[in-house]
C-alpha cells in the first residue's frame, strides 16, 4: 500500500497507476481515491495519482485543526516531492478543486493545468446546507444495499443512475460492519469545517483569476446545488478560454464518465499535454 509522510509526520495513502502525463486526482471533502473509479478507465496515456487526504480513506487521522484546504494543499506538494514530480495536471472534485486553485495561486510552476468538477469561487448556500446535514454523521442505513437505495430516492438531482453505480459509490464512502455503516473518514472533520463556517466567507475569485493562462476546464452538473449556473457563467466570462461542459441529469457532483464530462476532460488533457511537452 503506497504511503508517504506529510511535513508533520501524518501517514498519507495514495494510488499511483499508469504512465504518461501526470494527473493528480483530488477528491471531494469526505471522499477518497475511490472518487475517480468511474472515470479512471477512460483516461488514457496518463499517470493517475489519487491521494487520500489526511483523515480520509486509508490515510492516518490527524489533529482535526489540520483538516484545512491550506494544509491539504501542502500535503499534495509533499506527495509530489515524494514522487519526484516537478509538475502535474490537477483534476479536482469539489474540495479538490479548491485545493487545485490554491496550488495554482501559490505554486504555479508545479501546475500544468486544472480541471474543476462542480466547484467554483462561489459556493451556493443551499449546497452547503446539505453538506452540513450529513458531515461527520453515520448514515441511518445499516448496509450498503440500503444506502444505495436511499441515494437513488433522495438524490433527486441525479437522473437515470443504475443501482450498481449507487452501490459502488456507497461502498467507496462507507465501511459495512455488523453495527451498521461506518464513515471512511474522521468524523471530527465536521467540527473543523463547521467551525470555519462562522468566519466571513473569503473572496475566492482572485484564486480563480490566478488560473488564467493555464489549461482550464469546468464541469458542472446541470442540477448542481453547490455551483450555480450564474457562477459558472461568470467563470466563463472571466476566462473565455476555459473548456466548459454541463452534464445533464447530474447534481453535485458528476461521476465524470458521462459523455459530456469525458469530452471536456479529453480536450483538457490534450491541452495539458501540449504544455507538458514544452
Amino acid at each position: 500500500m503506497p504511503r508517504h509522510e506529510a511535513e508533520d509526520g501524518v501517514g498519507l495513502h495514495y494510488l499511483d497507476e499508469g504512465t504518461g502525463l501526470p494527473v493528480l486526482c483530488l477528491p471531494g471533502l469526505t471522499r477518497n481515491a475511490a472518487d475517480f473509479d468511474h472515470v479512471a478507465p477512460h483516461l488514457e496515456d496518463v499517470r493517475l495519482i489519487r491521494p487520500d487526504y489526511r483523515g480520509r480513506g486509508r490515510s492516518d487521522w490527524a489533529d482535526p485543526a489540520t483538516y484545512t484546504v491550506a494544509q491539504e494543499a501542502r500535503d499534495i506538494l509533499a506527495l509530489m516531492d515524494h514522487l519526484g514530480l516537478e509538475r502535474a495536471a490537477i483534476l479536482g472534485t469539489s474540495r479538490g478543486g479548491l485545493i487545485a486553485m490554491v496550488l495554482a495561486a501559490t505554486a504555479r510552476p508545479r501546475v500544468i493545468g486544472v480541471a474543476l468538477n462542480d466547484i467554483g469561487p462561489e459556493i451556493a448556500p443551499a449546497g452547503l446546507k446539505i453538506i452540513e446535514g450529513y458531515l461527520g454523521r453515520r448514515p441511518a442505513q445499516r448496509t450498503w444495499e440500503e444506502a444505495a437505495r436511499f441515494r437513488a430516492s433522495a438524490w433527486t438531482g441525479f437522473e437515470g443512475v443504475p443501482h450498481a453505480r449507487w452501490l459502488a459509490e456507497v461502498r467507496g464512502q462507507y465501511e459495512e460492519t455488523p453495527d451498521g455503516l461506518e464513515l471512511r473518514y474522521d468524523p471530527r472533520l465536521r467540527d473543523t469545517v463547521l467551525g470555519g463556517a462562522v468566519q466571513p466567507a473569503p473572496d475566492l475569485w482572485p484564486l480563480f483569476d490566478a488560473l488564467e493562462g493555464l489549461p482550464l476546464a469546468l464541469i458542472r452538473g446541470a442540477n448542481s446545488d453547490l455551483l450555480t449556473a450564474a457562477t459558472a457563467d461568470e467563470m466563463q466570462r472571466r476566462n473565455p478560454a476555459m473548456i466548459f461542459a454541463e452534464v445533464p441529469g447530474r447534481g453535485h457532483v458528476p461521476f465524470l464518465d458521462e459523455p459530456a464530462a469525458r469530452a471536456a476532460l479529453n480536450d483538457w488533457l490534450a491541452r495539458c499535454r501540449s504544455v507538458w511537452g514544452e
